[in-house]
């Protein structure tokens, strides 16, 4: 027997044979996540501590959330390589080349705009700034 392919398309889009193993019934709702870091620079212009050039490793939380169907709901490793292709376009950069106002919240927007594209489930992501200070979208 041929086992089935796991793909990360959404029932909602019509794609019930490609998303899930087998043809196991819905299971509850469950957030699936990943953890990745991402080094950059910035600034804030005008700003009295940030203001000049300074770093950060960002710690960059994205969550998927789906019905489950089967055991799996996508495979984590599809997942990593679907947000480090994201990701890998920021790291060792800096954010002022590409935001005007590079704050955790624009940083945010920019990433949960980006990833959203790659996936057809509903997404979460939150963006660390530190150990102690973030932005979710």
């Amino acid at each position: 027997m041929r086992s089935p392919r796991l793909t990360l398309a959404h029932p909602a889009a019509g794609n019930e044979g490609k998303a899930f193993i087998g043809a196991a019934p819905l299971r509850a709702r469950m957030k699936l996540g990943i953890t990745d870091y991402v080094d950059c620079a910035h600034h804030l212009t005008d700003h009295k501590k940030c203001g000049f050039p300074h770093g950060h490793t960002y710690r960059i939380d994205v969550t998927l959330d789906s019905q489950q169907r089967g055991d799996m709901i996508v495979d984590f490793a599809e997942f990593k390589e679907r947000v480090r292709a994201v990701l890998a376009k920021y790291d060792h950069r800096d954010w002022n080349s590409t935001l005007k106002v590079p704050t955790v919240e624009n940083i945010c927007e920019l990433l949960h705009g980006e990833l959203r594209k790659s996936f057809t489930y509903p997404i979460t992501v939150r963006v660390w700034e530190g150990v102690d200070k973030w932005a979710e979208l």
